[in-house]
């Protein structure tokens, strides 16, 4: 579960990051082409007996690609599901591979720094 903060989602500061990153995301975003074949090289999506959820492509499109989307303006519920998404359910382990030259790994780092930025983090050792 992520960590339980009350304080006010900054969202210059998610938009300074996304701005940084902005044009390798929105090229990033333009290319996937939702054809699955990074599914292939992630091992959790086959260990979860191939939920769509694992697959690199979904969670690189829930995770940065919602904060792009909504250009930072989020809420910290949204924050959580995304945390959500990229501790739990991606290990960043850089083993995805896109036929398009995606570099999904870079992706889900940003996501998890933008988490990070707003004190959004998974809390492993409380459970």
């Amino acid at each position: 579960m992520a960590e339980q903060t009350t304080a006010p989602v900054n969202t210059d500061e998610i938009k300074s990051i996304l701005d940084k990153h902005k044009d390798q995301v929105k090229l990033s975003l333009k290319l996937c082409a939702h054809c699955t074949l990074c599914a292939e090289s992630c091992f959790l999506f086959h260990v979860k007996d191939k939920d769509p959820r694992y697959m690199p492509s979904h969670k690189f499109i829930n995770s940065i690609g919602k904060l792009y989307k909504k250009k930072g303006n989020v809420s910290r519920k949204t924050l959580e599901e995304i945390s959500e998404i990229v501790w739990r359910k991606c290990v960043l382990c850089t083993r995805c591979y896109c036929p398009f030259g995606i570099d999904i790994p870079k992706m889900i780092a940003l996501a998890r720094q933008i988490c990070r930025s707003q004190g959004v983090v998974q809390q492993f050792d409380k459970e």
